[in-house]
């Protein structure tokens, strides 16, 4: 064989592969969570552009408030999901467990289509006071597509100036604050006021991330997730709302939370302070 003739050989091989290659539907680059998983027939749920998600993690916020959520938002196939705060070292949430961020607020788009902020104790009334932490959401805020919390994360909404005249919810030891920072409190496990959506305490975290992937992806994407996570839960002892649980259970809780309450409430207070001064 000569030069010319292997040349006009490979060159024909190189072809009959371009043609097979382009002849093969286009591949899903799946989510981690899919990679073994099969994807044909799923490219109708993947958006034309991929939403950005921007959850907020800090020092002192409860880990479940976040995980929950994330677990939903990272199945939640195309979209581009952050764990954002000031710099990239590592938070301890208020079990100890250490959540590495992925972004900061100063490489996150100046367009985010989810804002998150999950809840806490001490470390969440820490930032209803936080400049630097209310700048960033309050600019977010301003054209996300959703702004959204978790339990007591919609203190930092509030603080930030999001939920003035918007109907929303937390953890029911510290949902009354919320009338402070001009929300009104509302029922229900997750509340909906146009573009704010808010959810109770911790757990509701799970059902809050499913609604919001059904929201992203439809009904029945969302309703395929729930079957996927096996969401059905069934709480052993039926005490999950101060309504359900008995007084003893109920007054030592709330004893329990008493100091974080008035903490938070003197932290709305200053919050309307500032607003008055601006």
């Amino acid at each position: 064989m000569t030069r010319r003739t292997l040349a006009q050989a490979l060159a024909a091989g190189v072809a009959t592969k371009l043609a097979a290659a382009a002849a093969e539907p286009e591949k899903l680059v799946p989510p981690p969570g899919y990679t073994i998983m099969d994807m044909s027939g799923l490219k109708h749920f993947w958006p034309a552009k991929p939403e950005q998600i921007a959850m907020l993690i800090y020092p002192g916020m409860t880990a479940l408030d976040l995980i929950g959520p994330q677990q939903a938002f990272g199945y939640t196939m195309g979209a581009k999901v952050n764990l954002v705060w000031k710099n990239l070292d590592p938070v301890v949430t208020d079990t100890s467990v250490k959540i590495t961020p992925s972004a900061t607020f100063h490489n996150t788009s100046e367009q985010v289509d989810l804002i998150f902020v999950p809840g806490g104790g001490k470390g969440t009334v820490d930032l209803m006071s936080d400049a630097e932490v209310l700048d960033f959401l309050a600019q977010q805020g301003k054209a996300a597509r959703y702004v959204t919390s978790v339990c007591s994360g919609s203190l930092v909404l509030g603080a930030a100036g999001l939920l003035r005249g918007y109907r929303a919810t937390s953890h029911w030891a510290v949902k009354d604050v919320l009338k402070t920072l001009g929300a009104e409190p509302a029922p229900g496990r997750i509340v909906e006021d146009r573009n704010r959506i808010t959810a109770g305490g911790v757990t509701a975290g799970i059902d809050f991330g499913l609604y919001l992937a059904g929201k992203l992806r439809g009904e029945d994407y969302g309703r395929a997730l729930e079957l996927i996570l096996e969401y059905d839960p069934h709480p052993p002892f039926h005490s999950g709302t101060p309504a359900e649980a008995t007084a003893n259970v109920r007054d030592f809780a709330t004893r329990m939370y008493a100091p974080l309450l008035k903490s938070a409430q003197d932290s709305a207070e200053a919050a309307r302070a500032r607003w008055a001064k601006a």
